[in-house]
C-alpha cells in the first residue's frame, strides 16, 4: 500500500519554528519529525511514501533531494500553499486508482500497530478508518466538597474522550467526497461518512503524540529519548 503524509500546513501555534521551516521539518533530538514519521511506517514494510506539501514545502524538497535510501521511494506532491486537508487529498486522487491507501497527518507519531490497522479497517469494510486516541491531559482531577478536596487523581489519558489520531486506513472511492482545495478532511466528507456509516475508529491505548505547540515538542523529545512510548 501506499502512504500519504500531509505536510504542508502553517503550524502557527509553535511559531518559535515554523517562521523558517514546516512542522514535520522540525528535529527532534537532532532527527526532523517527519522522518519518525516514516520510519514507523518503514518498519512495517511501507515503502512507497507521497508527502503532500505546501507552506515552505522547499526546506523538505532540499532534505529529500540528496537522501538516498533503497528501503523506501518518496514522492514529493505540491498540492498548494492554501489547501485544506481534504484538499491535498483530493489533489493526490491521480496516484490511488481503485486501491486503499494509508495515510496521516504530519505532525503527529504513535506507535499504532498497522497490521492490526489494517486487519481491522478490511474486517469492517468501511471506507475510511480512523486510528482514535486518547489525548494526554494536561491537568489532573479533583473533587471538592465545600472547601475540603475529597477526591484527588494525576492526570491521565482516561479523562481524555476519543479523538481523531490520524493513522488512516482509506479506499480511494472516499476521495470522490471531497470537494476541492478548501475542503477539511475532518468536516464535511467525515461528517458524510458518518452519516452513511461508512467510518470505522480503531481505539489505540497505545503512545500517541501531536506536535502542536513547543510544550509537544519537549513532551516528544523526552519520550524517544528514554524511549518512553507509554
Amino acid at each position: 500500500m501506499k502512504v500519504v503524509i500531509l505536510a504542508g500546513g502553517y503550524g502557527t501555534r509553535i511559531s518559535e519554528y515554523t517562521k523558517t521551516i514546516p512542522k514535520p521539518m522540525i528535529k527532534i533530538n537532532g532527527v526532523p519529525l517527519i522522518m519518525y514519521i516514516i520510519n514507523h511506517y518503514v518498519s512495517y514494510g511501507y515503502k512507497d511514501f507521497y508527502i503532500a506539501l505546501g507552506y515552505k514545502g522547499n526546506v523538505i524538497k532540499r532534505y529529500f533531494k540528496n537522501f538516498k535510501n533503497s528501503n523506501f521511494k518518496i514522492n514529493l506532491i505540491e498540492t498548494g500553499l492554501k489547501t485544506m486537508t481534504g484538499g491535498r487529498l483530493k489533489r493526490l486522487s491521480k496516484f490511488f486508482k481503485d486501491e486503499t491507501f494509508l495515510a496521516t497527518y504530519g505532525d503527529g507519531l504513535s506507535n499504532v500497530n498497522l497490521n492490526n490497522l489494517v486487519k481491522f479497517h478490511k474486517r469492517n469494510k468501511k471506507l475510511v478508518t480512523l486510528t482514535a486516541v486518547r489525548p494526554p491531559a494536561r491537568f489532573g482531577t479533583i473533587k471538592l466538597s465545600g472547601n475540603k478536596v475529597s477526591y484527588f487523581r494525576e492526570k491521565s489519558s482516561l479523562d481524555e474522550g476519543w479523538i481523531n489520531g490520524g493513522f488512516f486506513v482509506m479506499n480511494s472511492e472516499f476521495l470522490k467526497f471531497i470537494k476541492n482545495d478548501n475542503t477539511f478532511l475532518e468536516r464535511e466528507p467525515f461528517e458524510h461518512l458518518t452519516k452513511k456509516n461508512q467510518l470505522a475508529g480503531y481505539k489505540h491505548k497505545g503512545f500517541w503524540q501531536c506536535m502542536d505547540t513547543l510544550r509537544d515538542k519537549e513532551i516528544l523529545e523526552k519520550k524517544i529519548k528514554k524511549k518512553n512510548f507509554e
